[in-house]
């Protein structure tokens, strides 16, 4: 018989979990654009498959791009930022919504 010392985890909503992950970025949370690498996993050197202690920058880019509005072009979560009609090199996002992704974690 295989038991375990302290039976079934309770449970809790996704929503929570990502905040009870001490000691992670909270882009983890995504899959990573750039390594390819799954959700809640490190990032890694794409060329070798070591695993880095950050995160990649798309990483957290595409994370501020998910959930937070950004101030400077006045778009929603999930809208690639913009300037002048054009939407940013890379996928990267204008530093405000970086602010506000952070602010909005807290």
């Amino acid at each position: 018989m295989n038991r375990t010392r302290y039976g079934q985890p309770a449970p809790m909503p996704d929503s929570i979990r990502h905040f009870m992950r001490a000691g992670q970025h909270p882009a983890r949370a995504l899959p990573c654009p750039h390594c390819g690498v799954a959700a809640h996993k490190p990032c890694r050197i794409p060329s070798r498959g070591v695993p880095l202690a950050h995160v990649h920058q798309q990483r957290v880019d595409a994370r501020a791009q998910m959930v937070a509005c950004c101030p400077t072009c006045q778009v929603t979560p999930t809208v690639p930022c913009h300037a002048n009609g054009r939407a940013l090199d890379g996928g990267t996002v204008h530093p405000a919504r970086h602010v506000e992704a952070d602010r909005s974690a807290a």
